[in-house]
């Protein structure tokens, strides 16, 4: 098993596992299947994540993700192969964060985002985490954001019992503010920008991973890079994206506004721990 057999033959990865005939070590982490770090007959090294029971098309939207944002050289892992259970990237050695990689993440950010995107939403059915995301596209940002990124998940945790009416009621409350969004180009953007899912490599890089890839508002995922303890070196990286590409004035009071589909997927997939998450939000919103 090397790496041409694995491109030519990803559905085979499961059985030589399961054989033995791969040498696998468990990576901590994720939320979504099971991660291994693959050593081949060669001695080198892939990324492996395995989802056997999860929806259908996960890791193929995954993999679509991957190559669409690899398009605008984002600084994504390389995907090697694709299969309905397994999903296999490059291998990026873990390192520590750093300014300057965080400098580096912010120009890539900036250059990603402007690559652009010809509609909301993307052309495969999206998932965020386990939960499936509506990638049908919208005429306005607002309503397609409102639609398609904030009603399904304020619905489903009020149906979970992880948001109360009145919490509900308090989150519809400050959705015509998503009006007072600047109007931009689409953008081209990752999707699930959470500090968890930027990796920071032995080789001195910040690396995107786990992507629920869609065109939508660049301001989304910098909202989204604030969240739980925010990334490490945020002020450097935000320094570096500004010089690239600013921002529209009043962008840091929007945030919490943007973060609200993050959180809101929380309280979908992991219930009412979540929901201070969602009123500080609505609170940070004004």
């Amino acid at each position: 098993m090397d790496l041409d057999y694995l491109r030519a033959h990803p559905h085979r990865v499961p059985m030589f596992i399961e054989h033995q005939r791969i040498r696998c070590t468990p990576v901590p982490g994720g939320s979504v299947g099971v991660a291994q770090r693959l050593t081949l007959d060669d001695g080198g090294d892939v990324f492996a994540k395995f989802v056997e029971n999860g929806p259908p098309g996960i890791l193929e939207a995954e993999a679509a993700g991957l190559r669409w944002l690899a398009e605008a050289q984002a600084p994504v892992p390389g995907l090697i192969a694709a299969a309905r259970e397994v999903l296999v990237l490059e291998w990026i050695q873990p390192g520590a964060p750093s300014p300057e990689a965080a400098a580096r993440l912010g120009r890539d950010l900036a250059s990603l985002h402007r690559s652009g995107a010809h509609t909301y939403g993307a052309p495969w059915p999206g998932f965020i985490g386990l939960a499936a995301q509506d990638n049908a596209p919208g005429a306005d940002w607002a309503s397609w954001f409102r639609e398609r990124r904030i009603e399904p998940y304020l619905k489903a945790s009020r149906d979970n019992g992880a948001l109360t009416a009145d919490q509900v009621a308090a989150v519809e409350s400050v959705l015509p503010r998503l009006s007072d969004v600047p109007v931009e180009p689409i953008a081209r953007l990752h999707g699930d920008l959470w500090p968890g899912n930027v990796h920071w490599g032995a080789d001195g890089k910040a690396w995107l991973i786990d992507p629920a890839a869609h065109g939508g508002h660049r301001e989304t995922d910098l909202a989204q890079l604030t969240l739980f303890g925010g990334l490490p070196h945020l002020a450097e990286l935000m320094d570096a994206y500004q010089e690239e590409w600013p921002l529209a004035d009043g962008w840091r009071e929007r945030t919490p506004l943007h973060a609200l589909h993050l959180l809101l997927v929380h309280t979908t997939l992991f219930g009412g721990s979540w929901a201070g998450g969602v009123m500080e939000a609505v609170r940070g919103v004004g």
